[in-house]
């Protein structure tokens, strides 16, 4: 019993002695397994990090794309054959250089924002339209020009002539320009889009400062203050209050409208005028299809424009007096009045016709004709609510209602 009860000891020690060599080993290797970990730690740190500034850099170069240019591309039958991850429903309308070298690729200019400046001009508007996009320039603005009077050739001795985008089509409004070339899907990437006349003083006028104001108060649709020295002034809500930075409504009894603290809606409140609006990019999503595709003067347009305010229109619409402008109210576009000959061959029958008085005429036709689709479109739309109803005309509801509660009792 001695012998085996001793045998059984001598194993048992020999166990221990192997587990403890066991537990040493292990015991040593610990701090060098730690450091394994820390590196891997590291490691997989850095990589997570880089793959973020990564994407967060594709978002600052491709913003993401709106909610409604998604649904358009992958909703449509005739892209069924492509693998979602190829279509790619948006443009812009950034200059693209014919061939890129490594070194270029790795300068990629990452810009804070985008923002674009359209205007259509002539010409004889030249030097006027170079102050203005110095200025837009200046904040790294995008930059499109739609050449009404066909004379392209004339802006190619101006240093940022090449740096902006040209279109021509002769004769042609700003507003059928952009409905043709200013689409929510090409213009995605821009925060506000400026579509101005090409006739504006820009002395007292900053753009940086200006889309401060703008976002800090969050308006969706804006204009700058027009100097109450400049010509061509129609509303009074557009000309600059000097004790303001800017605002909302204006009070005036003067005149056919009178505009009191009872005034729902334009020209009162929620108004900007057709010279200098400046859109977000949402509200230009909406303003786009607003625009009628026949009717290129734009007349009766400005009163319907806070139905794209995204929201209420006594709130997100505004006129900025700290960043001012002057109208000029100089028309060029149509050029001089023409001389029309009825028959060729007799030279002594010809009268001239007045363009401005033309223009005008048609410009009031289609005001009419856009007042008539806009009814005709509400009674129509049996969906459709009027998200600014008149507050008048609930309280009339109101008391008659009770007044006919009043009676059945």
């Amino acid at each position: 019993m001695r012998g085996s009860t001793s045998w059984w000891w001598t194993m048992k020690k020999r166990h221990l002695l192997f587990d403890g060599g066991l537990c040493g080993g292990k015991m040593s290797q610990l701090p060098f397994m730690g450091v394994v970990c820390t590196v891997m730690l590291y490691v997989i740190y850095r990589t997570t990090n880089y793959q973020y500034q990564q994407t967060e850099m594709e978002s600052e170069l491709e913003p993401m794309q709106p909610f409604y240019i998604k649904e358009s591309a992958m909703d449509t039958p005739s892209l069924n054959s492509l693998p979602r991850g190829i279509i790619e429903a948006r443009s812009d309308l950034e200059l693209k250089p014919l061939w890129t070298t490594s070194s270029s690729r790795s300068k990629t200019n990452v810009r804070a924002s985008h923002n674009l400046l359209a205007m259509a001009v002539g010409i004889k508007q030249k030097r006027n339209v170079c102050t203005i996009v110095e200025k837009f320039l200046s904040e790294n603005f995008t930059i499109i020009l739609f050449h009404y009077d066909g004379n392209l050739d004339g802006w190619s001795d101006l240093d940022w002539s090449r740096e902006a985008v040209h279109i021509v089509a002769h004769n042609q409004t700003k507003w059928w320009y952009a409905k043709r070339f200013l689409h929510p899907a090409v213009v995605s990437i821009y925060d506000y889009i400026f579509l101005w006349d090409e006739d504006l003083g820009v002395k007292n006028f900053h753009p940086g400062r200006y889309l401060e104001i703008v976002k800090s108060k969050g308006l969706e649709i804006s204009q700058p203050a027009l100097d109450p020295n400049s010509t061509g002034i129609h509303h009074r809500i557009t000309i600059r209050n000097r004790n303001k930075k800017f605002h909302r409504r204006v009070w005036d009894t003067r005149g056919s409208t009178k505009c009191t603290d009872d005034s729902e809606g334009p020209p009162c409140t929620g108004f900007v005028e057709g010279m200098a609006p400046v859109f977000s990019r949402s509200a230009w999503h909406c303003a786009w299809h607003l625009i009628q595709n026949d009717l290129v003067h734009g007349w009766g347009m400005d009163m319907k424009l806070g139905y794209c305010a995204q929201g209420d229109r006594t709130q997100n619409v505004g006129v900025v007096d700290s960043e001012y402008i002057v109208h000029q109210s100089i028309q060029t576009l149509g050029g001089a009045s023409a001389i029309k000959v009825t028959n060729p061959r007799q030279t002594v029958k010809k009268h001239t016709v007045d363009v401005r008085s033309e223009i005008r005429r048609q410009s009031t036709y289609e005001l009419q004709t856009f007042k008539e689709r806009w009814e005709r479109a509400v009674k129509e739309d049996e969906n459709w609510v009027n998200p600014f109803p008149s507050r008048r005309k609930q309280k009339l509801r109101r008391s008659s209602t009770r007044k006919r509660n009043y009676s059945k009792v």
